[in-house]
């Protein structure tokens, strides 16, 4: 993982919330989610099912995490 901007994703969850991650790419988004967030809970996000979110826009987001 590089010190570089990370890109920001915004994942699907099976109960209709988003979860938000950062990193290089998807792949890192999702490995750095796992350390903070338990088995169950990242169970419930879709993995392919995601969008990026310019840093910009992050605060138009907030209502839709869980």
């Amino acid at each position: 993982m590089s010190q570089i901007s990370k890109t920001f994703y915004l994942f699907n969850m099976v109960n209709g919330k988003k979860k938000l991650a950062y990193g290089d790419n998807v792949e890192d988004a999702l490995e750095i989610l796992s350390m903070r967030l338990t088995e169950n809970e990242m169970n419930q996000i879709i993995k392919t099912e995601y969008v990026k979110v310019p840093q910009v826009d992050l605060q138009k987001v907030v209502k839709d995490l869980g």
